[in-house]
């Protein structure tokens, strides 16, 4: 099992340590310390006031070895009618060990697996999401010299109130096989056809893949999801090592996620501990202002969690995945709008992640 319940009884070594707004370097004694209007140590600084416009601020900056084994983090999510993309204009970042190149680099809301610029419930191990917009994320995250985060506002306009806490736990020494976490986001506004649209490319090194985030909106008609996802290890090249048999049976589910109900064929939304699809746009029209959801183009979220069965690499991995539907007359090549976070852990230096694409580009169609 990929938890034991033991565990919770083993006493373990280690310095338990949290960092918030109110005691941004984790320091031992120093939490809750600021004054509000209730006087001393009252809720004092719960919060970052304000993210400013094209501001970067460190959420976290931790010096030794460690942990971080669970983060918290809330936002609203829109500042107004013209910036409503609020959780794909901010960027995530995570630096281990002093590294100048980031090691997890994706706009805050894909990383919790709500994409879209949406939030929305998401009930699995690693990754929770709860009402309303509570992003919550429990990979292990090693260091060993020092841990950086940083949240970086792309939006014109100030970001109000942004809560977060990272608990994390210091350590004498880390296991030598312990290897370090990274995320990468990707996007192809349209796929080309023919051609498998690349999850995770050019991770150079050792380590195991551990999960697949996708946000797919689909830009033709009928079933999209008859798709392989592809993993080509350790110098592959024209043909894969594994191979799956399909968009859907790769995220769990079958049959195109499908049940019959007063004659209408119908798309089942799920959340599992390792697999879900939790989000589907066409089940949940919901109003923003003065304007109705119901001209979405049908977007999809799905989720997996490779933690019993990751994908181990000694030297190189590529992941990709096809575009291939199916209608009446068969298998076709298609063309759709997919996102992607693929999820890791491999030893360091990494390969430095291409340019993240431009923040009016990352907007939802």
């Amino acid at each position: 099992m990929y938890w034991d319940m033991d565990q919770a009884a083993r006493l373990q070594e280690g310095y338990s340590r949290s960092i918030n707004w109110e005691n941004r370097t984790g320091e031992k004694g120093k939490g809750g310390m600021a004054a509000s209007v209730l006087g001393p140590s009252r809720k004092g600084s719960p919060c970052i006031p304000c993210v400013h416009a094209h501001e970067t601020v460190t959420l976290a900056q931790i010096e030794g070895t460690g942990i971080i084994r669970h983060i918290w983090m809330t936002v609203t999510d829109k500042v107004s009618d013209r910036n409503r993309y609020v959780l794909r204009d901010l960027v995530l970042r995570m630096y281990w060990d002093g590294e100048t190149e980031p090691s997890v680099e994706t706009p805050l809301g894909d990383f919790f697996c709500c994409g879209f610029g949406e939030a929305y419930t998401v009930n699995s191990l690693p990754v929770v999401v709860n009402p309303t917009r509570g992003f919550n994320c429990y990979f292990s995250m090693p260091f060993r010299r020092s841990a950086r985060i940083t949240l970086e506002n792309q939006c014109d306009e100030d970001i109000p109130a942004f809560f977060y806490q990272i608990d994390y736990c210091l350590k004498h020494s880390l296991p030598e096989d312990m290897g370090y976490f990274h995320a990468q986001w990707r996007r192809s506004r349209m796929t080309e056809k023919t051609k498998d649209y690349v999850i995770l490319d050019q991770a150079k090194g050792k380590g195991q893949y551990i999960g697949t985030y996708i946000a797919l909106t689909a830009l033709e008609r009928y079933w999209y999801g008859e798709g392989e996802v592809k993993f080509y290890l350790d110098g592959d090249t024209e043909y894969p090592t594994i191979c799956g048999t399909g968009m859907e049976d790769y995220f769990g589910g079958a049959w195109s996620f499908a049940s019959q109900e007063n004659g209408k064929t119908v798309e089942n939304t799920f959340c599992t501990p390792f697999l879900g699809y939790p989000y589907y746009s066409c089940h949940d029209m919901r109003v923003h202002n003065d304007y109705h959801t119901d001209d979405h183009l049908p977007q999809r979220s799905f989720y997996r969690w490779h933690l019993p069965d990751p994908i181990l690499f000694e030297k190189d991995l590529r992941v990709t995945i096809q575009q291939i539907g199916v209608s009446h007359g068969g298998l076709f090549e298609r063309q759709d709008d997919l996102a992607s976070v693929a999820y890791w852990y491999q030893t360091e230096p990494h390969q430095p992640f291409e340019p993240l694409m431009e923040r009016k580009e990352r907007w939802p169609r």
